[in-house]
């Protein structure tokens, strides 16, 4: 994965995880597009799940990471949109996994599920692996 621009985003659950992580995934070099949410206040995931996908699309962003209070509803929300595979993980194996063998190319993760340290070995470990092709790149093709 070529180190460009990573866009994060989360919803009211998920921003002190978001904001936790963004300061990672600067250390690692990459440049970062922040879409909120930065507050407490409630929100709801679907519109950032959507501005993500959309940033990738774009071509505003590469990758993502986002982070909703367990995950799935985030994640739900971005894959709903042409050329995202965003990939829960709860773990680092995981997240080598979901960019190994399904190219993914946005992370999700649970505040309420997944530890701040496990969180950020994941981020880094999906930052850091690439896809393995080969016998996956057919698969990858079915998804459209």
């Amino acid at each position: 994965m070529s180190k460009n621009t990573i866009a994060l985003a989360a919803d009211h659950a998920g921003y002190e995880l978001k904001d936790l992580l963004k300061e990672d995934v600067k250390a690692l070099g990459f440049d970062v597009l922040d879409l909120g949410t930065n507050g407490p206040d409630r929100v709801d995931y679907p519109d950032f799940g959507s501005a993500l996908a959309k940033a990738i699309q774009n071509g505003d962003a590469q990758t993502g990471i986002l982070v909703c209070g367990s995950g799935i509803g985030i994640s739900i929300a971005a894959n709903r949109h042409a050329g995202i595979r965003a990939a829960l993980c709860h773990d680092e194996t995981l997240a080598r996994l979901a960019r190994e063998h399904n190219d993914a190319n946005v992370l999700v993760l649970g505040a309420r599920t997944t530890g701040v340290e496990v969180a950020k070995a994941s981020l880094k470990t999906f930052l850091n692996t690439e896809f393995a092709g080969g016998r996956h790149q057919g698969r990858i093709e079915k998804l459209g």
